[in-house]
């Protein structure tokens, strides 16, 4: 009897459910069943997740799963990293849920790296610097008194699991996402805890991907019209992704989509002086660390897309018809959760003394040609921080369908690009599954 196996992949635009399952020749069959759209929505001025709408798209789309296919062995979930979730003593959700866009760390960051240096964070989680890291995110709701509530600290995906089986279990992929993980043990880490003053009850033990975490509560199978095992794929998407590409060499990948996650797999984490000044990350895969670096990705070709009223196609058709070559710094934190990107671009310019862009198509263009760059800065220092030289660079993810933009990271980088248009995510977690206990 042929065994199906459930992914449900949410990234920050959109959520996806895909049933797998091996043919006669072994391959792996995907299909899609369910689809659904997902984005921040801003309340009293900040920008947070409506996760109670999440997780109703989540029950929606296994039921008409279930429907279609009775026999689903197993099931898991796998998300963006570093947004959590608090519960208060009766497992309730302590409100807001704040999205890592919103700005509210921007006060305390000194104040955490006044306790611990960053150069000392570095040296301890390996974690990259950013602004919206777990570690500030929840320093804040100490100072603002919220972690004085929490009985229980879940990241997303160990949230939503939560939701279906009650059983709590952390997913050391996406922990690793937050700047509160040993690099050297693999868990959380006691001295960055004990120092903050954060509650050391929060903080369980971390599991691995395949950890088999049980089946649907009760009242959840009566609503889905069935019952499925969950477990832990890889519940950091890039995590996930990264397992879902075909490599045929040790080459860099890039994960793009709302981010561009650069990056190459090695066996212990890199923490030294070169990697802390190039702002590289280590996080955590199955049984390797990822050495990757977060670049903006198409956050702001969304967004552009949106204020243009255009889709994707016609987009690059726009960009296409610019001569326009000009580059901006696309990680510049103007850009990170600015919903006006088009007059935030212009700004950008002027502020640099650069003669802007006069057309939506040199707009378009300009942040096309700059996302190429920016990919061969990182994929430059990743050479420099390795010591090694490297021939090609896998894309997958949303953007390796964009065609224009990966010629743009060729000619950029000189590298190779070997595009692989495919669900890269879904199928790393089903991978996962199917090597894991629900097999």
């Amino acid at each position: 009897m042929t065994k199906y196996y459930l992914a449900i992949d949410i990234g920050a635009s959109s959520g996806r459910h895909i049933i797998g399952y091996l043919d006669d020749n072994n391959e792996l069959v995907t299909e899609e069943l369910y689809r659904f759209k997902n984005g921040v929505d801003k309340v009293d001025n900040h920008l947070t997740w409506d996760v109670k709408r999440l997780f109703n798209e989540v029950k929606k789309g296994i039921k008409i799963c279930l429907d279609k296919y009775k026999n689903i062995a197993s099931m898991s979930i796998d998300t963006w990293g570093v947004d959590y979730i608090l519960l208060d003593e009766n497992d309730k959700e302590i409100e807001p849920i704040y999205a890592y866009r919103d700005d509210r760390t921007e006060e305390v960051i000194d104040k955490v790296h006044s306790i611990i240096p960053f150069s000392t964070l570095y040296k301890i989680t390996g974690c990259q610097f950013q602004r919206f890291t777990t570690i500030y995110q929840l320093y804040k709701d100490k100072i603002d008194g919220k972690l004085d509530k929490a009985k229980t600290y879940l990241m997303l995906p160990e949230y939503l699991l939560y939701k279906l089986t009650g059983k709590k279990v952390h997913e050391y992929t996406d922990q690793s996402t937050t700047g509160l993980m040993d690099a050297s043990t693999l868990d959380f880490s006691d001295e960055i805890i004990s120092k903050l003053g954060f509650d050391k009850s929060l903080f369980t033990k971390c599991e691995k991907p395949g950890y088999e975490i049980g089946d649907f509560k009760e009242e959840i199978q009566k609503e889905v019209g069935g019952n499925i095992k969950c477990l832990l794929c890889a519940t950091h998407d890039t995590g996930s992704a990264v397992e879902g590409i075909p490599f045929k060499d040790n080459s860099p990948y890039i994960s793009s989509g709302t981010w561009s996650l650069l990056g190459i797999k090695v066996d212990k984490a890199i923490t030294d002086n070169k990697a802390l000044d190039a702002n590289y990350s280590n996080e955590y895969g199955p049984d390797y660390i990822r050495f990757q670096k977060n670049i903006m990705g198409l956050w702001i070709i969304q967004n552009l897309a949106k204020e243009f009223n255009l889709d994707f196609i016609t987009m690059v058709k726009e960009a296409k018809r610019s001569d326009y070559k000009e580059l901006y710094d696309v990680n510049d934190k103007c850009f990170l959760s600015s919903l006006n990107m088009k007059d935030e671009i212009i700004a950008w310019f002027k502020n640099h003394n650069i003669t802007p862009p006069k057309s939506n198509r040199d707009i378009i263009n300009a942040t096309y040609r700059s996302l190429a760059y920016s990919y061969k800065v990182a994929f430059d220092e990743l050479e420099q921080i390795t010591g090694k030289i490297y021939n090609n660079l896998y894309i997958v993810g949303g953007g390796a369908k964009n065609e224009y933009l990966n010629n743009l990271t060729e000619e950029f980088t000189k590298k190779k690009v070997i595009a692989l248009p495919i669900e890269a995510t879904a199928i790393g977690n089903l991978k996962i599954q199917m090597r894991g206990k629900g097999k």
